[in-house]
This record gives structure tokens, C-alpha cells and sequence, in this order.
């Protein structure tokens, strides 16, 4: 759990950021970029959904430190989407969002291509014509 001080000459307290908080803001993040289909949870996370609840931080495995953080996000991507500029517009949304909403310092995210969504092509329904 990341803890802040109060560097001012006055101290009024500390902050603590939950390891959990940190995983959901950069969990939402990731899912806001274009080309991203999901994220990636894993047996765990999959069982979970499958229970009905909706996990925030699916996909996300972070480290907090005292003033910096470290986040491996793990992705499903579009079919047809460019993986690299995909992965490097994550890497950019989740630091910068990470960082303005918590105050740490991101220092490394890793992004792990899982997998790709390929849409499904819908059934053709053929009309024969009718013999009159």
C-alpha cells in the first residue's frame, strides 16, 4: 500500500493508496484504448465474471512502492489493430492516468499481448428462390 506524507511544514496525516486502487485506475485505462478488445485475467478472473461479479482489476498486477509503482497489464487486442502502437498507446494512458490520479510514479508498465479477438462472422442465410 503506498503511503504519502505530507512534505508541507505542517504534517496532517499520511494518504495510503491501496494496491487495488492502483490496479483498477490503470485497468480502466487500458480498457479505454482503441484496439484493446479486453483484458486478460486469467482461471481466477474468468471465474469470477463467470459468478457474476465484475472484477475492475482484471488483467492488472501491480507493485506499490512508498512514491512509485510498477504495473504489468495484460491485453486482449482487436484483429486488424497494429499490436505495437496498441501496446505503446496502453503503456502511455496507463502511465499518464496512473500518475495524475495518484501522485506516484510510474516507473515501468509492462503491457502482455494474450491473445487477439477475431470477430465472428455472422451466418450467411442463403434465400433460395421460389419455383413458380
Amino acid at each position: 500500500m503506498a503511503e504519502f506524507v505530507n512534505d508541507e511544514k505542517v504534517k496532517y496525516g499520511t494518504v495510503k493508496i491501496a494496491n487495488e486502487v492502483v490496479a483498477i485506475i490503470a485497468g480502466l485505462a487500458a480498457t479505454e484504448v482503441d484496439g484493446v478488445a479486453g483484458m486478460s485475467g486469467g482461471m481466477t478472473a474468468d471465474f469470477t465474471e463467470m459468478l457474476g461479479m465484475k472484477n475492475l482489476s482484471k488483467g492488472v498486477k501491480v507493485e506499490v512502492g512508498e512514491k512509485e509503482t510498477a504495473i504489468d497489464i495484460f491485453i486482449i487486442v482487436e484483429y486488424g489493430s497494429k499490436i505495437s502502437e496498441v501496446a505503446n498507446t496502453v503503456q502511455n494512458h496507463v502511465k499518464e492516468t496512473v500518475e495524475t490520479m495518484t501522485g506516484l510514479s510510474v516507473v515501468e508498465v509492462n503491457v502482455n499481448i494474450q491473445g487477439v479477438n477475431i470477430p465472428k462472422e455472422e451466418p450467411k442465410v442463403e434465400v433460395e428462390p421460389r419455383v413458380k
